[in-house]
């Protein structure tokens, strides 16, 4: 399944481009990501915990850069990885691409994901609502972790994801994109 997202962050684009090459740095902003080992060359080995409803699935596995083109600022990332506890997996192409955007950058992000276990039993429209919610927070701690940088402050962490914070708020996305179409208005 592909879900794209597109995010603004109110840096400059060298200062994004730089602060998404530096996985270690950049992987405490994505909620529930631990980085457990860089295995050197663009390849990291770590885990992932997310919570949809009232499950938790904890997956570990790798993650590797595998394109990277400074004059286009694209970055292409593989990621692949197993349930802990279980017999899900997860694949993932994720394309990040940055451009201007008035005085910050607009991050586009393609994943194509494929699933199987616990996690595919959700949803497109669940799955896509909740990384819509995951991207915000990214998209927030990492203009404020640029922005710490900056002023030679600390970079903090997200909170690792609710479940159902992340629930309530994929919900209203959902409620207001449903009742978008029933009332003419577009989707949300």
């Amino acid at each position: 399944m592909l879900i794209e997202n597109e995010i603004d962050v109110a840096a400059p684009v060298e200062q994004v481009w730089n602060y998404m090459l530096d996985v270690p740095r950049m992987a405490p902003c994505i909620p529930g990501a631990e980085i457990t080992e860089d295995s050197g060359g663009g390849t990291y080995k770590g885990r992932v915990t997310t919570k949809m409803g009232p499950v938790t699935m904890k997956f570990a596995g790798t993650a590797e850069i595998v394109e990277q083109d400074q004059a286009g600022k694209r970055i292409v990332m593989d990621a692949s990885g197993s349930e802990e506890k279980g017999k899900g997996q997860a694949n993932m192409k994720m394309t990040s691409t940055l451009a201007s955007s008035g005085n910050g950058t607009r991050l586009k992000v393609s994943q194509d994901l494929q699933l199987s276990g616990a996690a595919a039993q959700y949803g497109r429209g669940m799955i896509q609502d909740v990384t819509n919610v995951l991207m915000r927070d990214f998209a927030k701690c990492l203009q404020d972790n640029i922005g710490k940088a900056g002023r030679g402050e600390a970079p903090a962490a997200t909170k690792p994801a609710s479940g159902f914070s992340i629930g309530m708020q994929a919900m209203v996305t959902a409620l207001k994109r449903f009742f978008g179409r029933i009332f003419g208005k577009g989707s949300a």
